[in-house]
């Protein structure tokens, strides 16, 4: 965007917001290429230019790592990306990630003063711009001016762990992060599919905190090679952080979950993408796709199968030349309670997912060789609402049908798998398996030890992980500085 005067605040409010660049629909549901194309330097500019560059910015607090959102805008408003990737990893340190799977819209931007009159800044896609920015230039970490004599260890690579590292790092802190799989990420190479979060761009994020100093040892299950009093007492550690997630997926348990075909989403998103089965037979990770597929749920987990499901069946139409597949969507409640993104469901919705609303399953039938081969529902009218503030779906009697279908996803949520460390460690768990800590620091119950993320509050976002790792991160440098100083 060339030179101009200051604009007004009305001048400002009248830039139409940019939309973002997509791939064609009937290009990406044969290809797992990003569908997101980012902005161009003169879109994001423009879109720099809606900015109020309020003097009190609700956006920020909308932020679970407080990025400072008017100030980097500002600088790439002025062409000053060095300053703006600053601005912006001076508290986050996984800004590409953030951008494409943050869900912006009810957090920085539903706070934003433009949207209560029309449409506020798209503050993650600018996020995305500046990191992706960076990324293309060549990442320069910051130097760090102190190295301690602590050591603290992060269990679990995702976006919790990988935070808290990172913060500690940069404090100068001798930090290992033990991984149980054979690549760090998470959540972020298992979970979410390469046409939402491309593997490359989550590489590049943990190199950059890998080269704050950070060492990640993979194949190590804490619990298995060492116990929690382990880390303390034998290998030397002074604190520790349990970002371990919440791996273990639930069920319907209804008649007929144990046939072939039936998939959790955990074990179908893994396949797909930290197994690479969507490059089969180039990898050697097959992933048996029917003809008529039913993912059970309806938040961003199911939109991440069904989008998948339908990825993988219309390579194999093609390739075979047969009918293309059919996805469903199949939800107990109504569009309106539908946990997932909006943008989500639009892209599901414009590739040619499939929506039954007001459906819950209720036994799945197989053949005699123990493959699915179809689903009985029934369908489901809202009551009162319960707990979450959602109306409770209630049966409506004598309304069961059967559905054809050959594979079902179940993406009803996870709970946190049931680790050995537990057992002996002396952490309190819920009933639901989660680590019980402070919602502020991430304190547990055992001495010295932290935790954050899905490990203590179930199946949530990346940047709310994110945020509770660098909460812990601030507190756990805080008590051993306090530590040393009573030494």
């Amino acid at each position: 965007m060339s030179e101009q005067k200051e604009l007004s605040v009305k001048e400002r409010m009248a830039i139409e917001r940019h939309k973002m660049n997509l791939q064609k629909p009937e290009e990406r549901v044969e290809n797992f290429f990003e569908v997101a194309l980012g902005y161009t330097g003169e879109q994001a500019k423009e879109e720099a230019e809606r900015c109020l560059n309020c003097k009190n910015p609700k956006c920020i607090e909308g932020c679970p790592v407080e990025v400072p959102i008017p100030e980097f805008v500002m600088a790439l408003r002025k062409g000053d990306m060095v300053e703006s990737v600053r601005l912006l990893k001076s508290t986050n340190n996984l800004p590409a990630i953030c951008g494409r799977v943050c869900p912006q819209e009810t957090q920085c931007e539903e706070r934003c003063v433009l949207g209560k009159k029309g449409k506020p800044v798209a503050i993650g896609r600018l996020e995305r711009y500046v990191a992706d920015w960076e990324l293309d230039k060549g990442v320069k970490p910051p130097e760090i001016h102190k190295k301690r004599s602590q050591k603290v260890a992060v269990i679990g690579s995702g976006p919790a762990g990988l935070t808290c590292a990172g913060d500690l790092a940069k404090q100068g802190y001798k930090v290992v992060i033990f991984e149980s799989l054979h690549v760090a990420g998470g959540v972020l190479v298992y979970g979410i599919p390469e046409f939402r979060l491309p593997k490359k761009i989550v590489k590049a994020e943990i190199d950059y905190v890998v080269s704050l100093g950070v060492e990640i040892r993979t194949d190590y299950v804490i619990g298995k090679i060492f116990s929690l009093d382990d880390l303390f007492n034998n290998e030397g550690f002074d604190a520790v952080f349990l970002g371990t997630g919440a791996g273990l997926p639930m069920f319907m348990r209804i008649p007929g979950e144990n046939y072939n075909g039936v998939y959790s989403a955990n074990e179908f998103l893994t396949r797909v993408n930290l197994m690479k089965g969507y490059l089969f037979p180039e990898w050697d990770t097959p992933v048996r796709i029917g003809n008529k597929v039913a993912v059970i749920g309806a938040g961003n987990v199911a939109m991440d199968s069904a989008r998948c499901a339908l990825r993988l069946g219309m390579l194999e139409s093609v390739k075979n030349k047969t009918t293309p597949p059919e996805v469903h969507i199949v939800y107990r409640r109504s569009a309106k309670e539908m946990p997932a993104r909006a943008e989500e469901v639009e892209n599901a919705k414009e590739e040619g997912v499939r929506f039954d609303f007001l459906v819950n399953p209720i036994e799945i039938y197989g053949t005699e060789e123990g493959w699915v081969s179809g689903m009985r529902c029934i369908r489901m009218e809202l009551g009162e609402p319960d707990s979450s503030g959602r109306r409770r779906p209630v049966p409506i009697e004598g309304s069961e049908f059967d559905m054809d279908v050959d594979t079902v996803v179940v993406a009803l949520g996870t709970r946190p798998n049931p680790l050995v460390f537990f057992d002996s460690s002396g952490l309190e768990r819920t009933r639901w398996g989660t680590v019980v800590a402070d919602e502020t620091t991430g304190k547990t119950t055992k001495d010295m030890t932290w935790a954050g993320g899905d490990i203590v509050t179930g199946a949530a976002t990346v940047i709310s992980a994110m945020g509770a790792g660098k909460r812990a991160a601030s507190e756990i440098h805080s008590v051993l500085v306090d530590r040393l100083r009573k030494k």
